[in-house]
């Protein structure tokens, strides 16, 4: 394992077992409201401060951009790990297990290392550019079902930025006839590693922060997959708007959100 995936690892399981202590305590966690429908608990600033100290300690030169503390600058300005402690806030709090803490570090403005970690499960999605991508230490594929029409899509609804709503409901209108289901799990970044692992065919969501996608974008890419923004480029990380799948797959998605 690259020696630089391995520290971000380390400081996922770190953060990763601070949610799986709080998560059998819900009921005295505190939880403070960030905007509409986004929250931010204890946990996500303890987690995301474990990740801080893991990554510091290894790497001292190094950017940060987390969720909740924003840009740390680094002497090494061409590193920037980019963090989401505790994607899936609000079902962390509602008891729902279905969150993850999401790492990955952006090498002179390319995702190079992914790490994304389900601590209910224990699921370890991992990826180094060039050296494909896996789970708990096997290798991971995209799926391999060529029809929009046979897939299972993933998505997210635009839930704090509801003056994304009308757009949003327009494409998903486009692509429920179009495909076998769709579902909305709540963490886009755990989603975005079930299309590297072959769980959903592919996914779209918009409104997305970079913490949420480095990680999964690169997880997707090393498992033979495709992901781009809207307009089919790449500046999925800057516009927060996010289509990706297996390629047959992802072509028709893309197909029918552009049209919506």
């Amino acid at each position: 394992m690259h020696p630089m995936l391995n520290t971000a690892v380390k400081a996922a399981r770190k953060a990763g077992n601070l949610i799986n202590r709080a998560s059998r305590d819900l009921d005295v966690l505190k939880v403070e409201a960030k905007r509409q429908n986004d929250f931010v608990t204890e946990v996500d600033r303890a987690a995301e401060a474990a990740i801080i100290g893991v990554l510091r300690e290894a790497y001292p030169n190094h950017a940060i951009l987390a969720e909740e503390s924003g840009i740390t600058k680094g002497a090494q300005e061409e590193f920037v790990w980019i963090i989401d402690p505790l994607d899936g806030t609000t079902n962390f709090i509602h008891g729902v297990p279905q969150f993850a803490v999401s790492i990955g570090l952006k090498h002179k403005g390319v995702v190079t290392q992914g790490v994304v970690y389900d601590p209910a499960k224990n699921e370890l999605f991992t990826a180094t550019r060039g050296a494909g991508a896996f789970l708990n230490d096997k290798r991971i594929r995209v799926a391999k079902r060529d029809r929009i029409g046979d897939a299972l899509i993933g998505t997210g609804f635009p839930f704090s930025k509801l003056e994304l709503l009308d757009r949003y409901i327009a494409m998903f209108r486009k692509v429920t006839p179009n495909c076998a289901g769709i579902r909305r799990p709540g963490a886009a970044a755990l989603d975005l590693a079930y299309v590297a692992a072959g769980r959903f065919d592919g996914f779209w969501e918009m409104g997305l922060s970079p913490w949420d996608i480095a990680a999964g974008s690169l997880l997707i890419q090393e498992s033979g997959g495709l992901v781009s923004d809207f307009s089919g480029e790449g500046s999925f990380l800057e516009s927060g708007g996010v289509v990706a799948g297996s390629p047959k797959v992802f072509a028709q998605l893309l197909a029918l959100i552009a049209s919506a």
